[in-house]
């Protein structure tokens, strides 16, 4: 068919706009003999009719082994150099008792960046020592609970922290390790908001105060210092930045040793997945493998040990293991221009479920979940019902012309920074989270209901 000039320059008509691109999906998907998506042997109109849609659906056992493959890849290539890996789960993705569960399983340990999100971590059963806290502005309540629990690492992100923690340690009788997040300055090739490691911005301090910085640390009895921490983004498609991150860290990181011990050094995550067809990502042995060299090529070039490499990955973990499920409400052809039509595809859910688009212009992709269809691909946009212009949920698309009010639509690659950044924006109740697994599903997350919305509003009380 001709494509549609409305159409961004990377999409492309699809030869079957029903068919499932296999980096998009998580690993169970199919369709069944009748057209229908299937994840893990649970077919899309079976969950509709049973949770109801918006709805978070997750592949638990995609998700568990991608967290299984991840550890083994890089405990492996660590040790080929003569090191090893400590891989924390990035909570900040999505966190639920029981996903912090899968990743404990898995050997991973995690990583928090609030109280509520160490307050999760703990409820799983998490041993704390397996846990680190992030934030660029932790709170005096939030360091004192971590260390009075034991939490295995803290990532100091400001020198004002040194005094909070070793404040804490000493009220509490203990010796905290810490890590000292820094600024290395390089630019992951991403959205200006998910690059982490520009001069310019909350997270981090300066490489070239880092030395008076951990002399400070290393003056308190009750820190124990374990090395430097360096995040240079998110959804990153090569290791060029982690490379360049590496060799200014390393720098840095061999004049600390003749001050004392320096066992670590973290690179951070952000590793991508792919959103969109055209997304290349790396499978996670090339990439560990990767990670292993960029370490030892930086150590041997300044003749240091090889120290323990700490990651972070969150979104590679969780991000494809998951969809979203809508229901189709109303559908528009606008004439944008001459003979050029874009359909509008307005579902149940939105920005409240889904603020990646709205926020980053973050692309997805979408499917028909109900059926396929024979009809010719229309470009269409996946609007959400919110009273924003902007409530995109997949700004442009193929989906078979036909697509009609009550089909069910699917956009993979939500598992992860959708439920997290959630909100109830119109009220909308947030959607619940449900995981399958051969062939049976069954509630990660409670959806909300207006019930509890309104539950929470003071007014009430006084009527």
């Amino acid at each position: 068919m001709n494509e549609n000039p409305l159409a961004p320059d990377w999409l492309r008509a699809p030869a079957d706009a029903n068919a499932l691109h296999p980096t998009l999906w998580s690993q169970n998907a199919t369709r069944s003999e009748t057209g229908e998506l299937v994840v893990a042997g649970v077919a899309a109109s079976q969950l509709a009719a049973q949770y109801g849609t918006p709805l978070y659906v997750v592949d638990e056992a995609d998700v568990r082994g991608r967290a299984q493959r991840i550890r083994e890849s890089f405990d492996r290539e660590l040790a080929r150099v003569g090191s090893s890996a400590k891989i924390y789960y990035a909570g900040k993705a999505f966190l639920s008792v029981e996903v912090a569960r899968w990743m404990d399983q898995a050997g991973l340990n995690i990583d928090v960046a609030s109280g509520g999100e160490l307050a999760v971590a703990l409820a799983a059963g998490v041993d704390a020592s397996r846990l680190g806290l992030h934030g660029n502005n932790k709170s005096v309540r939030e360091i004192d609970r971590a260390v009075s629990v034991g939490v295995g690492a803290i990532v100091l992100d400001s020198e004002i922290e040194i005094e909070r923690v070793a404040e804490a340690a000493a009220r509490h009788g203990r010796r905290q390790a810490v890590r000292l997040r820094v600024n290395s300055g390089v630019h992951a090739s991403t959205h200006e908001y998910l690059a982490t490691a520009r001069e310019d911005q909350k997270f981090g301090i300066p490489l070239t105060d880092v030395p008076a910085v951990v002399a400070a640390i290393r003056s308190h009895p009750e820190l124990v210092f374990l090395g430097l921490h360096s995040h240079i983004g998110s959804q990153i498609f090569d290791t060029d930045g982690f490379t360049e991150a590496a060799r200014r860290l390393f720098e840095v990181h061999a004049e600390l040793l003749a001050g004392g011990p320096v066992a670590e050094l973290n690179l951070g995550g952000g590793f991508g997945i792919a959103y969109t067809s055209v997304d290349k990502t790396f499978p996670i042995d090339e990439l560990a493998a990767r990670f292993a060299d960029i370490v030892a090529t930086a150590a041997g070039r300044l003749g240091v040990p090889v120290p323990v490499l700490a990651i972070e990955p969150g979104r590679s973990v969780i991000g494809p293991g998951g969809y979203t499920l809508y229901e189709v409400g109303t559908i528009k052809d606008v004439l944008v221009e001459a003979a050029a039509v874009r359909k509008y595809v307005s579902v149940d859910g939105g920005m409240s479920d889904n603020i990646r688009p709205s926020l980053y212009g973050a692309d997805y992709s979408a499917r028909l979940a109900n059926r396929v269809s024979e009809a010719e691909p229309a470009l269409v946009r996946v609007a959400g019902k919110h009273c924003e212009s902007g409530d995109i949920v997949v700004l442009a698309e193929y989906l078979p012309g036909d697509v009609t009010p009550g089909d069910l639509l699917a956009v993979p690659a939500t598992g992860a920074y959708c439920w997290s950044m959630a909100s109830n924006y119109n009220y909308l109740a947030r959607p619940p989270v449900v995981a399958v697994l051969d062939g049976q599903s069954r509630v990660l997350v409670r959806g909300e209901t207006e019930e509890d919305l309104l539950r929470r509003d003071a007014g009430l009380d006084a009527s």
